[in-house]
């Protein structure tokens, strides 16, 4: 009776023992599960970030291209079609740097890695640098159209530059720094 006892002891320990390491098992994969998860869901914000700021970019890149087929365009300074065009190939790297978190996201068919997020969403902020640096330069283009005047437009380039980073770089740092939890 008493070897009985002790063997019953002994299975129950040994049940005991693989539950819990069952239940870390189990722990763990749910872990991990919600760990994808929120990686996938970080992935699905990113890309809808990009399916809403594309169409605008695709547009402006329109708009500079049918411009270099305009007849005054031909009659521009060389240094302002020159402008114009560093413009349209700044935005082309935007569209490029957009372009590729999506991409990226569908070829790894839905599972993303922590490395991944990290990329996408630098290359959806970084992709803010090649266009804002393309639409002050067709700004200085616009405005020597107009004016005929460098200083008058390098002032206006200048001056959407800044307004650009200001907007797109400065205020969500600032509002970063008010809400510390987000």
């Amino acid at each position: 009776m008493l070897n009985r006892a002790r063997h019953a002891a002994e299975r129950f320990q040994l049940c005991a023992i693989e539950g819990a390491i069952v239940f870390a098992y189990r722990a763990s994969m749910e872990k991990q599960k919600t760990e994808l998860e929120k990686l996938d869901e970080e992935m699905r914000n990113i890309v809808e970030e990009a399916r809403v700021i594309v169409p605008g970019i695709q547009a402006r890149f329109g708009f500079q291209t049918i411009a270099v087929f305009n007849d005054r365009f031909a009659d521009l300074e060389t240094f302002a079609r020159a402008r114009h065009t560093l413009g349209l190939g700044m935005v082309v790297i935007a569209i490029a740097m957009l372009m590729t978190p999506p991409i990226d996201y569908r070829a790894c068919a839905g599972h993303p890695s922590r490395r991944m997020a990290r990329v996408a969403s630098l290359m959806i902020r970084g992709c803010l640098v090649p266009l804002a640096l393309g639409l002050s330069l067709d700004m200085f283009t616009v405005l020597f159209v107009v004016s005929k005047s460098v200083v008058l437009s390098i002032c206006a380039a200048a001056a959407t530059l800044l307004q650009l980073a200001g907007l797109w770089c400065a205020v969500p740092a600032t509002e970063g720094k008010h809400n510390p939890g987000q």
